[in-house]
Order: structure tokens, then sequence, then C-alpha cells
């Protein structure tokens, strides 16, 4: 601290003068600081003596004092003078403490290791803290940081370096495999998208081709009824101008108007039937695609999609109502053997895959024991696509039958 602003500071309180009085010794205190040690000597009195006894906190000499007390010592005019001047300056280069205003940090706490004012030590929250001054604090200080930097240098902080070397490493290795993993899922849902788009694709194709069935099935129907309505309108046109016509021209062209009205009328007309789409895409996405494995989804197949008519069956001969018949029954009959074949799959599939696992365990090394075991799961996959595709034949085979 400035040497000037020590002249400022009070030997009891650390802080700027406030109120100087100099006792006859010559030392100059705070008022407030004289009247806190006067009255800290333990000096009362029954009656009012005439003459009071203080000990100088400076030199500790012996002085006498007015009755009145701390107010009868006079004030140190010059000093005080040089304090208001001192306050009314900036100065910058001295650091001033935060809480209370333009007091000078010039004590040093010992508990709180901190520099703070007077007004901390005396009505502050470091009252009765053991303090030190500037200097002493100062040089007991000194070498402090050596210390520290020798333990900022030991084999701590370099197994820490090692530390933060490794965990960078393994943080990077870990980013790679995320990112990589990052990669593998891009590459999987991109290669899905593909194949679903293609799979779309297939569908709307089949689709479009439905349309063009339902196009030539009723375009050349409505084509003909929409003739067959031109030539109604062309008739009616005829038949109304032949009122205005002479008796000759109306005899000669009336027979054929009329002829070609009844030939007209006599034009058979098509049944309207709705037709059949089968298999509907609903139904398929529902009851097949839904239970596909994303997996499988290249594997799965695109429907062939028909359209039939629902128009009254025409009349057959004798021969042929005998063979539709026969086929009926024979139909019935790789159902029902289709059928039994499937229950017996189902009910006998897994006794057999046990016997057989037992002949193998006996007669089949370990070797030819687990690519038996490989055949054996393929074979449960195989099977499974097998009754599906036998389900899928029965239902195709109840359609014909239905018809």
């Amino acid at each position: 601290m400035h040497n000037f602003e020590e002249e400022l500071t009070c030997p009891i309180c650390y802080s700027i003068f406030e109120d100087p009085r100099v006792l006859p010794c010559s030392h100059t205190f705070c008022r407030n600081c004289l009247e806190n040690v006067l009255q800290a000597s333990g000096n009362f009195y029954i009656w009012r003596p005439l003459r009071i006894p203080l000990k100088c906190p400076n030199c500790r000499s012996i002085i006498e004092i007015a009755s009145t007390g701390i107010e009868s010592l006079p004030v140190n005019f010059a000093l005080r003078a040089i304090i208001e001047k001192y306050q009314q300056e900036d100065h910058p280069d001295v650091v001033t403490c935060p809480e209370h205003y333009r007091q000078p940090l010039n004590v040093y706490c010992l508990l709180d290791k901190k520099l703070v004012c007077g007004h901390c030590l005396t009505i502050g929250q470091h009252h009765g803290h053991p303090i030190d001054d500037l200097q002493s604090a100062y040089l007991k200080e000194k070498d402090t940081p050596q210390k520290l930097l020798k333990q900022l240098t030991d084999t701590h902080w370099t197994d820490i370096t090692r530390l933060i070397e490794k965990l960078e490493e393994q943080k990077c290795h870990s980013e790679k495999i995320v990112q990589g993993d990052k990669e593998v899922v891009l590459q999987y849902f991109r290669e899905l998208t593909d194949t679903l788009e293609q799979k779309k694709k297939y569908f709307l194709a089949a689709l479009c081709d439905v349309g063009k069935m339902i196009n030539q099935e009723y375009t050349p129907q409505i084509q003909g009824m929409k003739e067959i309505r031109e030539q109604q309108l062309e008739l009616m046109t005829i038949t109304t101008s032949l009122q205005d016509e002479s008796p000759l021209k109306f005899l000669e062209k009336i027979d054929e108007v009329r002829q070609r009205v009844q030939m007209l009328k006599q034009r058979p007309l098509p049944e309207v039937q709705p037709v059949e789409i089968y298999p509907r895409v609903s139904n398929v996405l529902k009851e097949e695609w839904n239970r596909i494995e994303i997996g499988r989804i290249k594997k799965a197949v695109i429907p062939e999609m028909r359209v039939s008519s629902k128009r009254t069956p025409c009349s057959w001969s004798d021969n042929d109502e005998k063979e539709m018949e026969l086929f009926k029954i024979l139909n019935i009959a790789i159902v029902s053997l289709i059928s039994v074949i499937l229950m017996l799959i189902l009910l006998f599939n897994h006794h057999i895959i046990t016997f057989l696992n037992e002949i193998t365990s006996i007669c089949f090394s370990e070797v030819f024991l687990s690519v038996y075991q490989s055949l054996s799961k393929n074979l449960y996959d195989l099977n499974n696509t097998v009754c599906y595709t036998l389900y899928l034949l029965k239902e195709f085979m109840w359609k014909i039958v239905s018809r």
C-alpha cells in the first residue's frame, strides 16, 4: 500500500481517520476508537473525577484527560484537512473495499485468507478475526508460489496428462464406432427404402394393368351403347322431319324408318354386371405383407391381379356339365388330401425330428451333427414356407370351386 495512505490510517481500526483526536503524547486516533479504548479500560467511578486516566494504544504512556472524556481532546485539523482532500481525489492505484465505500484494503485476515478494510474488522463480517499487516502477510506467503508450483509439477499431473490422452483416444474410437453405425443404419434404410420403392412400383404397375383390363372390359360396351344412342337421335330427327314431307315422300320413307327403329330396338343390350378384382391390394397388404419380416421384404411376392366379370353363367352342354362336375370333385379331393398331409406334418413333425436327432447323435460325429442341426433348422423354415404356400393354393382352389 502507498506510504501516504498508511499515514492516513488509524492504528486501531486500520481505516481512514474519522474525527481524528490528538493525545498529549502527540499520537492521533479516531474519536470512536478512543471511546472504545476508554470504555474497555474499565475506569468507572461512582462520582465524576476531575481527571480520567487513559493509556495510549501506541506508546502505552498514561495520560489524563478531562472529565468530559474524549470530547475534550483537541481535533487534528491539519490531518482532517489532508484526509478530506485525499478523499476528494481519485486514486485508481488504490484498491478499496467493495463493501465499505472508499475504505482501502490494508489488512490481511488470517482466518479467511483475504484482504479486508478497517470497517470489515470493526463492524463487518471479519469482526474478531485474527489479522496481520500486509507486509508481514506478504513475507509469510512469499514462498508459497514455489511450493504450489512444485505440487503442480509432480507425477500426479503426469498421470492426469496420460489419462486425458487415453480418454481422448477412447472417445475418438467410440466416435468412430458410432459414425460407422450411422453409416450402417443409413445404408440399411437406404436399401430398405429402395426395396420398398421398387415393390411400390410393382404394385402400382399391377394396378395399372388392372385398370387396362377394366378399360378393355367396359369401353367397348360403352362405345356400343353410345352408337345406339346416336342412331336413336338420328331416327328421332328423321321421324320429326317426315311430318313436313309431302304424301309421296312420306310414304317412300316411312317404311324404311319403321324397319330401322325395329332393328334398333331388337339389338341386344349387354347385361350390366360389376367386375371382381382379385386379389385386393388391401387384403394382400393387411394379411400377408404385415406378417413379412423386414429382412425378407426383398423376397415378398407381388400377386398377379386379375379381373373377372360377375356375369350370369351361360348354358353348358351335357358333356361340359359332366366335365365341370368331375373337375369340382377332383378339386375337392385335392384340397382334402392337402389338408390331411398338412395335419400329419403338424402332428408328427416334432416326433420325427426328435427321432432323427437321437439317431444322428449316435451314428455321426459332432461335425456331422452340427451340419445336420443346421439342415434341420433349414427344414423347419422350408416346412413353414411350404405350409404357407399350400395354404395359398388351398384358398385359390376353393375360389375356383366356388365359381
